[in-house]
C-alpha cells in the first residue's frame, strides 16, 4: 500500500512522471482495448463461422431425410408400375407378387412392406394402422411421412420390430424431468402407394414401412453426406440423431467408446425451443457429455404434429482448442508491442525532462521565499527559450509583488465592507419582490370575484321578476278554479316550491354578487363542534365510496363568524376532497389549532391525485376546475374564498401530485370585513407571513 502512495505522490508532484505517464497513457490505454476487441472479435467471428457451417450442415441432413423418404416412395412406385407386378396381380399369382415384394423388402431395407387389397375398404380401416396417409392412398394419392407406432402397433406389423424399439432410457444431465423408463413406440418412414386397374379404381395398396429406431445405416449414410471427409478439423467429429420428442432412438453421437448414446435425451433447453416452441436450433449445446456445436429441428409427422428432432453437430472442442491458441499467440505478440513501444517512449523522453526538472526546483526554491533561478540552459529549443523567459519573469514578478502587496492590503477592506452593503441591499430586494408578486397575484383574483358579481347580479336581477310574475298568476289560477283545482293541486304545490327555489337560489348569487348587502349574522364560533357537525351533513357520500376521516381537533380559540357560511366552505373543500380519494384507500385529515392568538388555522388534507403545479395558481379563479366536462362548475373554491376572506380571513392550497393536497382555512378571532381591494390584499399579506 505505502509503494503505490509514493507512487501517485511521484506522480502528483513530479513533471517527468507525468510526461511518462502522458506519453504511455495511449499505449496502455488503446493497445489494451484494442486487444480485448481483437479477441471478443475473433471468438464472435469464429463462432458465428460454426453456427454457419452446423446450419450448412443440418440443410444437408434435412435434405438427405426428405430424399431417402422419397426414394423410399419412388421404389413402391417403379415396383407397383412394373409390367411384371401388374401383370402378377391382375392374374391372380399370389406367389409371384410376394416373391417380387419381398425381394423389393430386402433390397431397399423396409421394416414392413404388404400387398393390401381394396377391396373391403372397412376391413382395411379395421386391421391396418388408420391414418391421413392411408385415407389418401385409398383415394387413389400415394403418400409418404413420419408415423408415431406404439407397441401393439409395431407387434401386429412383424414382432421382431416390437422388440427393436424397446429402449431403456438413460439418465442424462440437462434433460427435463421426467419418470419414465423406457421408450417402447417406435419412429417409421410409412410410405403407401396405390396400384391402380386400366380404368383408374384402385385395386391394391402397397402398405410399406421404414423403422428408424436403432436404424444406424440410415443416420450413419445422412452423417457421411454432411460430415464427408475433410469437412472437419482432426479431433473433431460429425454426429446426426434422429429423436423420438427427446429421446435418441438412432444416433452417432458416442456414449462411451464404441458405444451409442441411444436413450439418452437432449436438454431441456434444447426440447422447449425445437419441439414445444417449433424453432430451429442453431448454438452451443451440451450433448450427452460433451459440449457440440449443434443444430436441431422438428420432425413433423404425416398429420403436421411436431414428434420428434432431426439434429446434426460436431465436437466444440478441437475449434476452441485452436481459437484459444491463436488468441494466446495474438496476446503474447500484443504484449511484446507494448513493452517494445513504452522502451522507445521512456529514452526518448529523458532529454525532455532535465530542463523541466531545474524549472520545478526554481519554482520550489520561489515558494519557501528563496531567489533561485534557472540559468544557463544547453538545450536550444522551446525549453532553452522558456527558461530564459521564465527567469526574466521572475525578476519582474519580484518587482510586481511588493507594489502589489501594499494596494492589496488597502483594497480587501474596501471589498469586504461593499459586499456586505451588496448582500443586504439584495436580501431586501428579494423580500420586496416575493411581496410583490404575491400582492398581485392576490389582487388578480380578487378583480375576478368583483367582475364575477356585477354579472351576477345581473342575471339574478333579470331572473327574479319573470319568477314574481309566475307566483302572482298562480295566485289568481287558485283563486280563479277554487275546488276546481283539487286534482292538480299537488301540480300546482310542486311548480310554487320550485319557484321559491328558484328565488333561493337567486338570492344566493345576489349574496355572492354583494356580500355586504346579504351577509348573514355574525356569530361566536367554536370550530372543533362545527367541524363535528359538517361531518354529518357529507356523512351520505361513504355509501357512494370507501374512505375515511380522521379528526386531530386541538384548537381552543373561538372565532367570529357566520357559521352557515363557514359551514357551506367545510362543505365545499371536504366534497372536493372526497372526488379526488382513490377507490380503495381514501383518506381525509381534518386539523384544528390556534393561528397564535389572532385566531384558528382549519386544515383539510387529503391523499387523493394532487394538483399540477400550474394549476394550483388558479384553483381560486372564478369557473376554474380541474374536474371532467361536466362534473363542476368551478364556483365552489371561488365562493368559498370569497366567504373566507370577508372577514379578513384565507384560503391556502398545498398539493403534490400524485401524493395529495392540503388546503388550510386561516380564521381571525375579531373579524375585520374587507372591502377595499388593497387593503384585502395588505391583509392576506400579514396573514400568511404570519402563518404557523
Amino acid at each position: 500500500m505505502n509503494f503505490f502512495n509514493r507512487i501517485r505522490t511521484a506522480i502528483q508532484h513530479k513533471v517527468r512522471y507525468k510526461l511518462l505517464l502522458l506519453v504511455l497513457f495511449p499505449i496502455l490505454l488503446i493497445m489494451p482495448v484494442a486487444l480485448a476487441l481483437a479477441i471478443y472479435w475473433g471468438k464472435t467471428f469464429t463462432y458465428e463461422q460454426l453456427f454457419l457451417k452446423v446450419n450448412t450442415d443440418l440443410a444437408v441432413s434435412h435434405d438427405a431425410f426428405s430424399r431417402i423418404r422419397q426414394d423410399y416412395l419412388n421404389q413402391l412406385e417403379r415396383l407397383a408400375e412394373s409390367y411384371q407386378f401388374r401383370s402378377a396381380l391382375e392374374s391372380g399369382n399370389t406367389q409371384s407378387v410376394a416373391e417380387q415384394v419381398a425381394r423389393l423388402k430386402e433390397q431397399a431395407g423396409y421394416s414392413f412392406l404388404e400387398v393390401v387389397s381394396t377391396q373391403d375398404e372397412s376391413d382395411i380401416l379395421k386391421t391396418r394402422r388408420n391414418s391421413s396417409s392411408l385415407l389418401s392412398a385409398l383415394r387413389g394419392q400415394a403418400s409418404i411421412g413420419i408415423e408415431i407406432y406404439s407397441s401393439e402397433e409395431l407387434r401386429l406389423e412383424d414382432p421382431k420390430l416390437h422388440e427393436l424399439v424397446q429402449l431403456p432410457l438413460v439418465k442424462t444431465p440437462r434433460a427435463r424431468a421426467s419418470d419414465r423408463k423406457l421408450e417402447d413406440r417406435g419412429m417409421v418412414i410409412r410410405a403407401i402407394y396405390p396400384v391402380k386397374d386400366s380404368r383408374g379404381e384402385v385395386v391394391a395398396l402397397l402398405d410399406s414401412g421404414v423403422l428408424l429406431n436403432e436404424n444406424f445405416k440410415f443416420v450413419d449414410a445422412i452423417r457421411d453426406l454432411a460430415y464427408g471427409e475433410g469437412s472437419l478439423p482432426e479431433g473433431s467429429i460429425g454426429t446426426v440423431t434422429v429423436f423420438l420428442e427427446d429421446v435418441r432412438i438412432s444416433t452417432n453421437v458416442p456414449l462411451n467408446k464404441g458405444d451409442r448414446a441411444l436413450g439418452t435425451r437432449v436438454s431441456n433447453e434444447v426440447r422447449t425451443k425445437v419441439l414445444d416452441q417449433g424453432i430451429t436450433w442453431i448454438d452451443r449445446a451440451f450433448v450427452v457429455n460433451d459440449w457440440y456445436v449443434s443444430s436441431y429441428e422438428p420432425i413433423i409427422d404425416i398429420d403436421g404434429n411436431r414428434v420428434g428432432m432431426l439434429y446434426a453437430g460436431f465436437l466444440e472442442k478441437p475449434f476452441r482448442d485452436a481459437l484459444w491458441r491463436a488468441l494466446a499467440v495474438l496476446v503474447l505478440m500484443f504484449l511484446g508491442l507494448m513493452l517494445l513501444s513504452a522502451w522507445a517512449a521512456i529514452r526518448g523522453a529523458r532529454k525532455i525532462f532535465k530542463p523541466i526538472e531545474k524549472m520545478s526546483d526554481v519554482v520550489h526554491s520561489t515558494q519557501e521565499g528563496g531567489a533561485k533561478r534557472v540559468g544557463l540552459i544547453e538545450s536550444q529549443d522551446e525549453l532553452g527559450t522558456l527558461s530564459h523567459e521564465f527567469d526574466d519573469m521572475l525578476d519582474q514578478l519580484q518587482q510586481r509583488s511588493q507594489e502589489i502587496q501594499s494596494w492589496a492590503d488597502s483594497l480587501e477592506d474596501k471589498v469586504e465592507l461593499r459586499t456586505a452593503e451588496l448582500k443586504k441591499k439584495n436580501a431586501d430586494l428579494e423580500n420586496s419582490i416575493q411581496l410583490l408578486r404575491q400582492t398581485r397575484q392576490q389582487l388578480v383574483v380578487a378583480e375576478k370575484l368583483a367582475a364575477l358579481g356585477e354579472l351576477t347580479a345581473g342575471v339574478a336581477h333579470e331572473i327574479n321578476n319573470p319568477t314574481a310574475v309566475m307566483l302572482g298568476n298562480l295566485d289568481v289560477m287558485v283563486e280563479e278554479l277554487g275546488g276546481n283545482a283539487k286534482p292538480v293541486q299537488k301540480e300546482i304545490d310542486l311548480v310554487i316550491e320550485q319557484i321559491y327555489r328558484i328565488r333561493d337560489i337567486i338570492n344566493r348569487l345576489l349574496q355572492y354578487a354583494h356580500p355586504d348587502e346579504y351577509s348573514g349574522y355574525i356569530s361566536v364560533v367554536e370550530v372543533n363542534s362545527l367541524v363535528m357537525d359538517t361531518l354529518k351533513l357529507v356523512g351520505h357520500l361513504r355509501n357512494e365510496s370507501k374512505f375515511e376521516i380522521h379528526t386531530d381537533l386541538k384548537a381552543s380559540q373561538v372565532v367570529e363568524i357566520n357559521p352557515q357560511e363557514l359551514q357551506q366552505v367545510l362543505v365545499n373543500l371536504l366534497v372536493n376532497a372526497i372526488h379526488v380519494l382513490p377507490e380503495k384507500s381514501g383518506e381525509i385529515i381534518i386539523k384544528t389549532r390556534n393561528w397564535k392568538k389572532q385566531g384558528v388555522v382549519l386544515s383539510i388534507t387529503d391523499n387523493g391525485k394532487g394538483i399540477e403545479e400550474k394549476h394550483l395558481k388558479k384553483i381560486f379563479d372564478p369557473f376554474f376546475s380541474t374536474k371532467g366536462q361536466g362534473e363542476g362548475t368551478g364556483l365552489g373554491l371561488s365562493i368559498s374564498y370569497g366567504l373566507v376572506r370577508r372577514y379578513g380571513g384565507n384560503i391556502t392550497a398545498e398539493s403534490i401530485l400524485g401524493e395529495g393536497s392540503k388546503f388550510s382555512v386561516w380564521l381571525l378571532t375579531e373579524p375585520q370585513m374587507m372591502e377595499d381591494e388593497e387593503a384585502i390584499a395588505e391583509q392576506l399579506s400579514v396573514i400568511e407571513n404570519n402563518a404557523i
